[in-house]
């Protein structure tokens, strides 16, 4: 079955009307549809027969009906093929349009979004925030699968060629490999969720190579640190250039740090300490205040700076590193359009918020003790937090063992 999306020739409006071929030499199909959909011609991508971006809410929507219709119609004709009944244009077109106005699909229970609906629902209130964002992430490429797919998939096709069928659609999307394989291990975690209600599934199949991560970990050594800190910047970027010495010696991401307030200091033991719940995690931390940081609250009354948003400080930081000389030509991951992609960059082009909770975990790393930064920074596993640290770092804390253990 061969599915063409086209725009109709725009008249007196600025938007077109989008049309559907549909062709099959074997059943004898060459029908013409015009749905009652409507898109800019600027907006819509010839090539890809589909809205230019999809990651925009209204245009995310038009193509998850799209792809919809295509799966619908897929179903519609086996169908009737099966029940051996006469197949129409006219039929057809009349399905086409009650799709069309259709919200949202509904799943049965051989489906495997049917499944994955089910534990986002279940998990609504008991996880975070962000997390609850990263599975509908996982829930919309896996829709936009089956679009590419042209049908549902079921829990009994969920195996080994579901994996590779599922990363060869992403690498034709252009899909960071890191995203691809952690909605494949979401898959696992939907399997087994399934499994407990007594579903036959193939979770042991759903296995892909381990991944490594390309590019520099970003991190701000002490010394670039110590350049920052004794840099005088505009008044407007001060305290952005506060948090941001802050963030690197906390280890706490931009949720948790750019909320601190005087209200969490308490002293233990003579000892001034922050005390607070990681908004991610729920895990309550107790952390000590480093020097640095006491330094930066006595410009602020021993207080912290004021609140800024995040794209305002991921901006300002770019500015401040800029200012500090930070050119360092990096191979890292850089944004472009709505993917990355690997390519050389200059180190204050690429500076994010999360380089605070890297630098921390890179720069301790090998003078504490694991434990205690895991505990600093709430990592649940060693080898979550090892993920943190650039590796340069960790080759020079093993030599650092090594010429200990030698002496």
């Amino acid at each position: 079955m061969d599915y063409y999306y086209f725009l109709s020739p725009c008249t007196t409006s600025q938007f077109c009307g989008i049309d559907l071929r549909l062709t099959d030499e074997t059943l004898k199909i060459n029908y013409l549809f015009h749905l009652s959909l409507r898109i800019g011609s600027e907006e819509w991508d010839i090539e890809k027969q589909r809205p230019k971006n999809i990651y925009l809410k209204k245009y995310k929507l038009l193509n998850a009906k799209l792809d919809r219709i295509k799966i619908l119609i897929t179903e519609s004709i086996k169908e009737r093929i099966k029940k051996k009944k006469i197949l129409t244009q006219k039929i057809l077109a009349s399905q086409i349009k009650k799709y069309c106005y259709q919200k949202e699909t509904e799943h049965q229970e051989n489906n495997l979004l049917f499944y994955v609906k089910e534990y986002i629902g279940k998990k609504n209130g008991l996880i975070c925030h962000s997390t609850m964002k990263r599975y509908k992430v996982f829930l919309r490429l896996l829709e936009r699968f089956e679009g590419y797919t042209t049908q549902r998939i079921l829990i009994e096709n969920v195996n080994s060629e579901f994996v590779k069928d599922f990363l060869q659609f992403g690498k034709k999307e252009e899909y960071c490999e890191s995203t691809l394989h952690r909605t494949v291990y979401f898959v696992r975690t939907i399997l087994n969720f399934a499994a407990r209600k007594g579903i036959r599934t193939y979770t042991e199949e759903l296995v892909v190579k381990k991944f490594a991560p390309q590019g520099t970990i970003m991190t701000l050594s002490e010394q670039e640190l110590n350049k920052i800190e004794e840099m005088e910047v505009p008044e407007e970027l001060q305290d952005a250039k506060g948090w941001l010495i802050i963030s690197c010696y906390t280890g706490q991401r931009i949720s948790d740090f750019m909320n601190f307030s005087r209200e969490q200091l308490q002293f233990i033991d003579g000892k001034l300490c922050l005390s607070f719940f990681q908004k991610k995690t729920k895990k309550h931390i107790l952390l000590p205040l480093h020097p640095n940081i006491r330094k930066v609250m006595e410009q602020y009354q021993d207080n912290f700076p004021k609140y800024l948003s995040p794209h305002l400080y991921n901006s300002q930081i770019k500015e401040i590193a800029k200012l500090s000389g930070l050119n360092e030509v990096l191979r890292t991951r850089k944004r472009r359009g709505f993917r990355s992609q690997i390519e050389n960059a200059e180190k204050w082009e690429v500076l994010t918020s999360h380089i605070g909770r890297r630098s921390f975990a890179t720069n301790f790393y090998g003078k504490i003790p694991t434990p205690l930064l895991m505990r600093a920074t709430g990592h649940a596993t060693e080898q979550m937090f090892l993920n943190y640290i650039n590796y340069q770092q960790q080759v020079i804390s093993l030599s650092e063992h090594f010429e200990r253990l030698a002496g």
